[in-house]
């Protein structure tokens, strides 16, 4: 397994990162068996929401004695101090842990901000000296959003839909993040169910360095492709580049 940096964050992820908001889907067993076979392969970061509070707690019961292995994310969409600290502690709680790895806000139109009146993003800071998370970042389908975002400076990582089928304008907001040292978390990789090549989805991903790719496996079978082409990855030659190129060109 490959490690790198997640931008200033200074955290050392794989580059296989575990999606987990699908998890409640295959039933708590599965959940268990896919979990630690990919904290076995060497998958340290696993990435879970509030609002998949099922997801969420089969996460933290898969990961509960080797918590401390592993780097934990999830997020909150909430728009004040109470709420936020509310959502907080049942996620500390679910998860298992006293303390969250990054802890996102997920948003389609506001970036909250240092010293604005909102005093959502000052909230988030607080419980960042408090120790209750380590790092702080930001998610968001909203390209506009995302870039204010990252060109603020506050976010440490940014969470965003990218993959081969994505808007070409999408591939300048991963140059921006290597920019600003913006960790680049790359989610639905394979465009929210278009893709059913996973090779040249893999394969396109895996040229950005700075890109971690949210691989959601919800069964044994399709963590075990995720890890193949890890252990494999596709050869970038002028078929695989020709191939992207039609796909990305039929889908925009």
């Amino acid at each position: 397994m490959e490690y790198v940096r997640l931008g200033k964050t200074n955290l050392l992820v794989s580059r296989v990162a575990f999606g987990a908001m699908r998890l409640k889907e295959g039933g708590s067993d599965e959940a268990a068996l896919v979990v630690r076979k990919a904290y076995d392969a060497g998958v340290n970061f696993f990435d879970t929401s509030r609002k998949r509070e099922g997801s969420e707690k089969l996460l933290g019961d898969a990961l509960f004695d080797i918590r401390k292995n592993v780097f934990l994310s999830t997020t909150t969409s909430a728009l004040n101090l109470n709420d936020i600290r509310e959502e907080l502690e049942q996620s500390l709680l679910t998860l298992h842990t006293d303390f969250v790895d990054l802890y996102q806000f997920e948003t389609e139109h506001f970036v909250p901000l240092p010293g604005y009146n909102d005093k959502v993003y000052d909230t988030l800071l607080k419980f960042k000296k408090e120790g209750k998370i380590r790092h702080i970042g930001i998610c968001t389908q909203d390209y506009d959003t995302a870039l204010k975002a990252v060109e603020s400076g506050a976010y440490e990582t940014l969470q965003f839909p990218f993959s081969l089928v994505s808007p070409v304008k999408y591939s300048n907001l991963v140059k921006k993040c290597d920019e600003m040292d913006v960790g680049f978390i790359a989610m639905q990789p394979l465009g929210g169910g278009l893709l059913e090549n996973i090779p040249l989805a893999f394969g396109f991903l895996n040229q950005f360095e700075n890109v971690i790719p949210l691989w959601g496996a919800t069964k044994e079978d399709e963590l075990n492709q995720i890890l193949y082409f890890n252990e494999h990855p596709p050869v970038i030659d002028e078929k695989f580049e020709n191939d992207v190129e039609k796909l990305r060109n039929f889908f925009n």
